[in-house]
């Protein structure tokens, strides 16, 4: 079984910065890691090598110090990494992204399971696991709990759902993304991390790439972020002191009060 796991390196930090003239992350300075779903999502293709056999290929899509995201993966048991980098990339939103990583997906071959964490922790958006699906024209099951069996080109799942969870089966190849309940990420074994040092790390660019360069980049992205910003420090509110009837009192005429305001203008 060939496996494809698709992560992304998010900074660590909560105190995300962004840079005013391209709206985008500013990454320099600021330790990154993979992340957390994708973490799930590397586990999840280990297990599933160990019990059917085949192969672990990770792909991530960056700068060149993305690189270090690849190592700790391999460090965890998979057995390739792509880095794919080009500054054409840069400002990619969602669905460019998924597209970038669709054309990567084609380069590298035949595949059963693409599997992604169900969001990135700097975004949030969960766009990019099916994008890469609707890309490759392939079935996709979003926020997977359970894999539950994979046999005759079928693969049975459990889909977690607000209320409980779906089973669905799908025909292979199809795009999972994985939440946490799926597993446990295990640690990285000596003998990994030393492989994981040395090994060579296969580096794509949009030059390597059958692909449409009007859809990449910040050029080529649908989506345009016009203006962020970080929302001002919520005021302090209000503090009643007294009785339950003292306070209802206080509390009634402030309303009555701002009510009277907006109607008046005053």
């Amino acid at each position: 079984m060939n496996i494809i796991v698709c992560i992304k390196q998010v900074p660590e930090t909560g105190d995300v910065k962004i840079n005013p003239q391209t709206n985008t992350l500013i990454r320099e300075g600021v330790k990154s890691i993979i992340n957390p779903f994708d973490m799930y999502a590397i586990e999840e293709s280990i297990r599933l090598k160990e019990k059917f056999g085949g192969k672990v290929t990770v792909i991530t899509m960056g700068p060149p110090q993305a690189d270090i995201a690849l190592r700790e993966a391999l460090s965890l048991g998979v057995d390739e990494a792509v880095l794919v980098t080009d500054r054409a990339f840069a400002g990619s939103d969602t669905w460019a992204t998924s597209y970038i990583l669709s054309c990567v997906i084609k380069k590298l071959g035949i595949f059963d399971l693409i599997i992604c964490g169900k969001q990135a922790s700097d975004g949030d958006t969960a766009q990019v696991g099916p994008g890469i699906s609707v890309h490759l024209d392939i079935p996709q099951v979003t926020f997977v709990k359970k894999i539950e069996k994979i046999e005759d080109g079928i693969c049975q799942v459990e889909r977690l759902t607000e209320d409980g969870f779906e089973i669905i089966k799908s025909s292979l190849p199809v795009v999972l993304t994985v939440v946490k309940e799926i597993n446990e990420p295990r640690l990285p074994s000596l003998r990994n991390m030393m492989r994981s040092k040395s090994a060579v790390i296969k580096k794509i660019t949009a030059h390597d790439l059958d692909i449409d360069k009007a859809k990449i980049g910040l050029d080529g992205s649908p989506t345009q972020v016009v203006h962020i910003f970080s929302p001002p420090p919520r005021q302090k509110g209000l503090v009643f002191e007294g009785d339950a009837g003292d306070v209802t009192e206080k509390l009634v005429n402030l309303l009555k009060d701002a009510v009277l305001q907006a109607k008046t203008g005053k």
